[in-house]
């Protein structure tokens, strides 16, 4: 019998209790013991900062924490097993269609049948019933790992073109699937041990297709009613017809078109793409040239406000408008009186954080043909100061207002907040992984953030992933709820970006050690940068939103 060793565990009060467990102890034993001090069911475990899932064992683990869907983490483990079970009643109902997992669209993940041209409202309601029925049957999850060849045979037996291609381009000896009542597919991360562990969740027919809903991040005991963006599936479905263009539709396809030479033609399509939607918004406000003579660009994190700010006015030259830009990070106010968070951080996110009076006041005056000592920020300092040279706005001028808030109606206090034509600009769709594994969108801007950071800014990998969840609950308070009143949404992704920000962010990366509480989120970034094809960045055009994160760009910043 294997010698017992001392474990600390890691209670959800944060308390710790030790305890002699052999190595062959089952970590899903163990959970079963502790169910009852978790008010909901545990889905993972993270084993020396490493999560794992409950189908492993205890092995020499000094600590052991328990996950539920209170936890990041948890919450992903969830959502992979949830899916799974779509992915099954799916296949049941519908077994000549093909399932794609989309877009994370409101509080859900839109979703549609391939070889299914309608879904009717009863089969969005007996498809939620055979997921419910599957979830009652606590039928186990299995993962097997098998050399990569293999996994790519039983792909392709199993008719999962989509995965048959991503595998193909791996380089890995051995890989994982998963099977699920005969079912086999892949995930990239551990699923929960038993589909009895799937608390709950709602599917809502929506434009041809299925919005499943999911537990609120919040209070993940309940399921919120579905929020309609409308704007933002208009951008799902331009999304869709740029991948049609350049002949893409997930990872592995685009691993192979970069294998065969394709990259620089799918740069400069994707860059035209860009450019070309830009002329068009240039040209909207030119139509509407008698109304609008202040255009307001927001967007969240790393989405690439900046350098579309820069992109249209030179657009807006082109249809003889001066523009003037202005952004809102000059606006901040003295560091020292800057509001704090609940943590006693900085709130660098919030309205208040700016000093709006002073940014109306200065923007009026402009509009009214004076002149005015724009307001400069010093981010070393952290003082604010007027500029040296007073500022007129020319003949033909119109005023280009970039930051988190230009959205946000209470940031216009005096200004017409209905004259100004307001984009919204983020990274709002990207490349899949495959059909039923996607790429948050807010992970790619993660990606960036962290490459720009450590390349201009002196601040690790580290620092950004630690800050990062501070910047999110910013955005779902100060952007999100207005992103519906933009007159056009801009979608900065770029469908090549993270091939190559993959070699930017790897090194950064694996400079986190594993006893660095940061190594978690290290591991999972590195893991899906991991399945794609590198690309060089030689023929990206230096006017590109990519070159805002990776340097040698056109503009200043």
């Amino acid at each position: 019998m294997a010698e017992e060793h001392s474990v600390q565990m890691i209670l959800p009060d944060g308390k710790q209790e030790e305890l002699q467990l052999s190595p062959g102890a089952h970590l899903k034993t163990l959970a079963d013991r502790f169910a009852d001090r978790y008010d909901l069911p545990i889905l993972g475990a993270i084993c020396d900062n490493r999560v794992v899932s409950l189908e492993g064992k205890v092995n020499t683990f000094k600590s052991i924490e328990f996950i539920t869907m209170r936890d990041k983490n948890g919450r992903l483990i969830f959502l992979r097993s949830l899916l799974f079970v779509f992915i099954k009643a799916a296949r049941e109902m519908f077994p000549h269609a093909q399932l794609h997992i989309e877009y994370g669209i409101g509080n859900g993940l839109y979703c549609y049948f391939e070889g299914l041209e309608w879904i009717r409202l009863e089969e969005v309601e007996e498809l939620e019933k055979k997921m419910r029925e599957i979830i009652a049957q606590d039928l186990r999850f299995i993962r097997k790992e098998v050399p990569t060849a293999e996994a790519v045979r039983l792909f392709k037996e199993a008719g999962l073109q989509d995965k048959v291609r991503l595998f193909s381009t791996r380089t890995d000896e051995t890989s994982s699937v998963y099977y699920l009542g005969g079912l086999i597919d892949y995930f990239y991360g551990h699923l929960a041990y038993s589909t009895g562990a799937i608390t709950d969740f709602r599917l809502q027919y929506y434009n041809r297709g299925i919005v499943l809903l999911l537990p609120d991040q919040s209070d993940p005991t309940k399921v919120e009613a579905f929020k309609d963006q409308p704007k933002f599936f208009n951008i799902i479905t331009e999304n869709k017809k740029w991948l049609d263009i350049l002949d893409l539709e997930n990872c592995g396809q685009l691993n192979e078109a970069v294998r065969r030479g394709r990259a620089k033609e799918i740069v400069l399509v994707q860059e035209s793409l860009h450019e070309k939607k830009l002329a068009i918004i240039a040209d909207e406000i030119h139509r509407r040239r008698e109304v609008v003579r202040v255009v307001s660009i927001a967007g969240p994190s790393s989405s690439g406000k900046t350098t579309t700010a820069k992109r249209l006015a030179i657009q807006l030259r082109v249809n003889g408008f001066r523009p003037l830009l202005i952004s809102l990070d000059n606006y901040f106010i003295d560091r020292d009186k800057t509001p704090k968070d609940a943590s006693g951080k900085h709130d660098f996110e919030g309205l208040d954080a700016i000093d709006v009076a002073l940014f109306n006041e200065q923007v009026i005056r402009l509009l009214q043909g004076k002149g005015t000592n724009l307001q400069r920020y010093d981010f070393l300092t952290g003082k604010s100061a007027r500029g040296e040279v007073k500022i007129r706005l020319p003949k033909n001028g119109i005023i280009i207002i970039e930051g988190i808030h230009g959205l946000n109606p209470q940031l216009f206090t005096d200004l017409n907040y209905d004259r100004t034509y307001k984009i919204y600009v983020s990274a709002l769709a990207n490349l899949n992984i495959d059909n039923h594994n996607r790429i948050p969108t807010t992970d790619c801007r993660l990606i960036r953030r962290m490459v720009r950071d450590a390349q201009f800014r002196g601040h690790d990998a580290i620092e950004t992933i630690d800050r990062w969840p501070s910047v999110r609950r910013g955005e779902e308070r100060n952007i999100f709820p207005y992103q519906e009143r933009a007159d056009i949404m801009f979608n900065s992704s770029l469908v090549y970006e993270l091939s190559v920000l993959r070699k930017y962010a790897e090194p950064v990366l694996q400079k986190i050690t594993p006893d660095q509480r940061e190594h978690l989120e290290a591991r999972r970034l590195l893991k899906f940068l991991s399945f794609f094809e590198p690309v060089d960045e030689t023929f990206i055009p230096f006017n590109s939103i990519l070159r805002e994160f990776i340097g040698d760009s056109a503009f200043d910043y």
